[in-house]
């Protein structure tokens, strides 16, 4: 079998980071793995093992003929018979697809905004459609949603998973080696709401004068950007809440840390949540998209209401002063995340899949 994982960039986010772990895996498991990033490299391009086969596009536009036909030489180059499109590159799958080329396609939906999908645009979705041979969402709701309105019937859902690896440490986090740290791993997008972790945050440290609040992501310099950093600064936070923008060391940074935290809006399955898990950490998540899978209340982890300061802040406050209880959800969530979203699960069965097609 020769798969090729189609990815927009190799920026640090979720979609990109599962696209590098996939053709790692399956290089791991003796198939031709290839990965191709269609408009932009990034951090992760680092992290793709050399057994890889590895193409970068530079695409420029939506319909980048020179780029198109780039690709559809590496395909019959290296004879890959398919291509396992994540988020919107599928566009790109589909476009090389009617140009010719011999494959099948998997489309990997990792919406983030999985709660809030009669809001998504479906046009050029539903053009891909016809095209696509199956789906993998990363909850029921994607799942559900390319049935009734791409009308696919070939999809069901697939849990990411997450491989730990050593990593050179790069990024100190910053603050007293006494601080308690609190660190949330999420790009600066509106879902991931980071305003309300500012505020819970506020209402911690009126109680815990020692925690530290670590903000790890792709920062995008935009309004939301702006805005978060102008409420940091207004709430008298610049010595403890710090933003990082995008790092390749992830693990090393949860090393340092004691606590993490995700309150988005909406989620798919994010892999932050997993990675928080394999290093052990006690965390406090909003109650959104599949994290309840994840997340067995007060056992191994705690979940809290979407957009509620109170119920965030006195989850954080109750990790914080229980360090005995937040220690034995660590090691829950370490067991469930070993148990259940191993690679080699969640690999088995994306192979199985592929045999058929």
């Amino acid at each position: 079998m020769r798969v090729l994982q189609l990815i927009d960039s190799l920026d640090a986010g979720g979609a990109e980071r599962v696209a590098v772990n996939f053709a790692n895996g399956l290089s791991e498991l003796q198939h031709e793995s290839f990965l191709c990033a269609t408009r932009k490299e990034g951090l992760l391009k680092q992290s793709i093992d050399s057994n890889v086969g590895y193409l970068f596009l530079t695409k420029v536009k939506a319909i980048d003929f020179k780029a198109l036909f780039k690709l559809k030489t590496f395909i019959k180059q290296n004879k890959i018979n398919l291509v396992h499109a994540h988020s919107t590159s599928v566009f790109t799958a589909v476009l090389v697809k009617l140009l010719g080329a011999k494959i099948k396609i998997v489309w990997h939906d990792h919406y983030g905004k999985s709660d809030f999908l009669n809001e998504r645009p479906s046009k050029i979705l539903k053009f891909c459609g016809h095209f696509i041979n199956y789906v993998f969402g990363v909850n029921d709701q994607l799942v559900d949603w390319s049935k009734s309105v791409l009308k696919i019937d070939y999809a069901s859902y697939l849990p990411n998973f997450v491989t730990y690896s050593e990593q050179k440490k790069k990024t100190v986090l910053r603050g007293n080696d006494s601080d308690i740290k609190i660190v949330c791993l999420a790009n600066l997008r509106p879902q991931k709401d980071h305003f309300n972790l500012i505020n819970a945050f506020t209402e911690l440290k009126y109680k815990v004068s020692n925690c530290t609040l670590h903000l790890i992501g792709k920062d995008f310099k935009d309004d939301y950007s702006r805005d978060l950093k102008k409420l940091i600064e207004e709430m008298q936070l610049s010595e403890h809440v710090f933003v990082y923008g995008s790092c390749y060391d992830t693990f090393q940074i949860l090393k340092q840390a004691q606590i993490g935290v995700l309150s988005s809006k909406s989620e798919g399955l994010p892999l932050s949540l997993l990675e928080y898990g394999i290093s052990k950490l006690p965390v406090v998540c909003t109650n959104v998209g599949d994290c309840s899978k994840v997340i067995t209340n007060h056992k191994n982890g705690l979940l809290v209401d979407s957009e509620d300061v109170i119920q965030l802040s006195e989850s954080l406050h109750m990790l914080v002063t229980k360090p005995i209880l937040a220690e034995n959800m660590g090691l829950a969530l370490a067991e469930t995340i070993h148990s259940s979203y191993s690679k080699n699960a969640v690999l088995k069965e994306v192979v199985k899949i592929y045999n058929k097609l």
